[in-house]
């Protein structure tokens, strides 16, 4: 019997979340991965698992040394332990959109400085009342994204209300909801930064409800440069994220440390660059007073 020698095989592990298979970031991630071991004559299977729910995939015959290779992490909620698991299962892990202290393999976006830069940018508009949906805070991004936000007010000397704060998780119906609060306060804020370019979208449809103008009397950043922006009547500023080349590098590291070629840890931090469109504009002084 002739054996035929075994393509290096990496397991991508996304977690569930609402309407993934229409996911914008899932999407790049699985493109980027898939591009490089294409490339590297490898293959790659894909695993969707409940979030902070991974029993029996880890404990299964899926994570056998003699087949696996490798585990890239679309995400891991700040569950850290998940990864601990597997690579006390002897398999190489490199965990992307998270950028972590410990000695764990990571490829991962700036968020905290892209944020930071986009508020700055209204800022530096004469904006002094902006308020931020909030993404999902279970995730490293939602978290930093946050922080941004808040260092770039903080550095200005700006206070932020709490109900400027509004918490939406990434999602369109809680974005939505928490754009009608926003938009509805007595002291209405000038500009949002969105965590996310859904849920800028909602925010820039409450305000065509409520007939606010954009960017007249009102700008957005959103964060993710979706292709859903193509259906927006304004086009939206936001903040693109490099999520094709994360996944592509996330791949091709794996595949180094898979042959002992690495320097580990490995840990690359990509830069994101913002966009402007035409959902912003300096904060006139009617704008201030209303």
């Amino acid at each position: 019997m002739i054996r035929t020698k075994r393509k290096k095989t990496f397991v991508l592990v996304i977690p569930r979340f609402e309407d993934i298979f229409n996911s914008f970031y899932a999407g790049e991630i699985i493109k980027g991965v898939s591009l490089a071991v294409s490339r590297l004559k490898a293959d790659v299977l894909i695993h969707v698992t409940d979030r902070g729910d991974h029993r029996g995939w880890l404990d299964s015959s899926l994570l056998d040394r003699r087949f696996i290779d490798g585990i890239i992490f679309g995400d891991i909620d700040n569950d850290v332990a998940v990864v601990k698991k597997a690579i006390q299962r002897g398999i190489p892990a490199l965990i992307l959109n998270n950028y972590l202290e410990e000695p764990f393999n990571c490829v991962a976006i700036d968020n905290k400085t892209a944020a930071y830069e986009a508020v700055q940018h209204l800022i530096k508009n004469g904006h002094r009342k902006i308020a931020t949906l909030v993404g999902d805070l279970s995730t490293q991004a939602g978290v930093l994204r946050l922080a941004g936000y808040r260092q770039a007010l903080e550095e200005a000397g700006i206070k932020v209300p709490a109900s400027y704060v509004a918490t939406a998780d990434f999602l369109r119906t809680p974005a939505r909801e928490a754009s009608l609060r926003l938009l509805r306060l007595k002291n209405r804020p000038t500009a949002i930064f969105a965590a996310s370019d859904v849920m800028a979208l909602e925010a820039l449809d409450v305000a065509r409800r409520y007939q606010i103008s954009v960017p007249e009397h009102l700008s957005v950043i959103g964060f993710d440069d979706n292709p859903l922006n193509i259906a927006s009547p304004v086009r939206l500023s936001t903040v693109y994220q490099p999520l094709v080349e994360m996944g592509r590098l996330g791949a091709e590291q794996l595949y180094q440390i898979s042959h002992g070629k690495a320097r580990l840890p490995v840990k690359i931090l990509l830069g994101a660059k913002l966009r402007l469109r035409h959902s912003t504009a300096p904060c006139t002084a009617k704008a201030r007073k209303e």
